[in-house]
């Protein structure tokens, strides 16, 4: 008989840990992601707050039977401390989470100056009541997201509308009897196509001399349509910081009077009249409040991309794990930017 085949090292169960001469592979280990959780409650906080601005964002992620919590400086687009929940939030979680932040920034002698959340609501009640009179901003993003679903909306009801005034004709080559009819509704029908291939210019914020020329021809013999886009711009211009909110407040009150008008455009419009859009103005007292909640929204992608990555994240616990190891890589990213500068440099001489 020949001499035994070989086997290659690392392979689990082939050679003992006493007989390998050479160290056992750590692929599978994932000790990074638990020395990361222990590292990111002590050292990573006492970093991250030192030169905190004073400005928040707070949002939550779903994913699964899961909810992970997040707040991140709204300035410095750095995460500060985050939670993984395997139910859906409550008001008495998002307490805690909040009074646990609030005791962080107490132990440093931090005050916070503002908040930015989306429009859930989550966020009032635990807010007010962990920190009192802090404003709070409702994201401009989401709102105007809103106030775009519901202008598309109102355009679709219209072309429904339109679709419906179309004449009925046979079946076939349409006779001299038929054919002015039939011309009529091969009008009709080219305009409510425009009118949905075209609908990104009814809530788009500017419009070309070319697109206002195309807006003006799709929207002829429908001057309800005109006025609804006068109402975005008019929404769009709520949120210019050259004025103040009290200033924005009187704009959004003569808004409203104007869609009370618009008697088959008025319920479709109706997240003109919601009160989260007063907050949503809070951003105009103060320059240094950012208007969107951009900062916690990038991180919530970045665990996206992940998910769809990471198979194993799948846990309460690996999800814990894998996020502090991501914070950890966010918090070198300065460094490691430096070095990758030095050793270009290095290569050019």
């Amino acid at each position: 008989m020949g001499s035994p085949i070989a086997r290659p090292r690392g392979i689990s169960g082939a050679i003992s840990e006493s007989s390998c001469p050479s160290p056992l592979f750590k692929t599978g280990s994932r000790l990074g992601e638990k020395k990361a959780a222990g590292h990111i409650t002590s050292e990573y906080l006492d970093n991250a707050l030192a030169g905190f601005s004073g400005y928040i964002a707070a949002d939550e992620v779903y994913d699964g039977p899961f909810c992970v919590l997040s707040i991140v400086d709204n300035r410095l687009f750095r995460r500060l401390i985050y939670e993984v929940l395997d139910h859906n939030p409550s008001h008495v979680d998002m307490l805690r989470f909040f009074q646990r932040f609030k005791e962080a920034l107490d132990a440093r002698g931090l005050v916070l100056r503002g908040v930015t959340t989306d429009g859930s609501p989550l966020y009032p009640v635990p807010l007010a009541n962990v920190f009192g009179q802090v404003p709070h901003q409702i994201c401009e993003f989401h709102v105007l997201q809103e106030m775009n679903r519901a202008i598309l909306h109102a355009l679709a009801t219209v072309r429904k509308s339109l679709a419906a005034t179309l004449p009925k004709l046979e079946r076939g080559r349409p006779s001299r009897q038929t054919l002015r009819l039939a011309r009529q509704r091969e009008r009709l029908q080219a305009k409510i196509t425009a009118l949905y291939e075209q609908r990104f210019l009814f809530v788009q914020r500017h419009l070309t001399p070319a697109e206002k020329k195309t807006f003006h021809r799709i929207t002829r013999g429908l001057p309800q349509l005109r006025s609804l886009r006068e109402i975005t711009n008019e929404v769009y211009r709520l949120f210019d910081r050259r004025c103040r909110a009290a200033t924005a407040l009187e704009k959004l009150a003569r808004l409203r009077r104007r869609v009370r008008y618009f008697k088959k455009l008025g319920q479709t419009l109706k997240k003109l009249f919601s009160p989260g859009l007063e907050k949503a103005l809070t951003f105009l007292d103060d320059s240094l409040l950012p208007a969107t909640s951009n900062a916690v929204e990038r991180g919530n992608r970045r665990h996206r991309k992940m998910q769809k990555n990471v198979y194993r994240v799948r846990a309460c616990q690996q999800m814990t794990a894998r996020i502090a190891l991501d914070m950890q890589r966010d918090a070198q990213a300065f460094a490691r930017t430096r070095t990758t500068a030095l050793l270009h440099f290095a290569r050019t001489g």
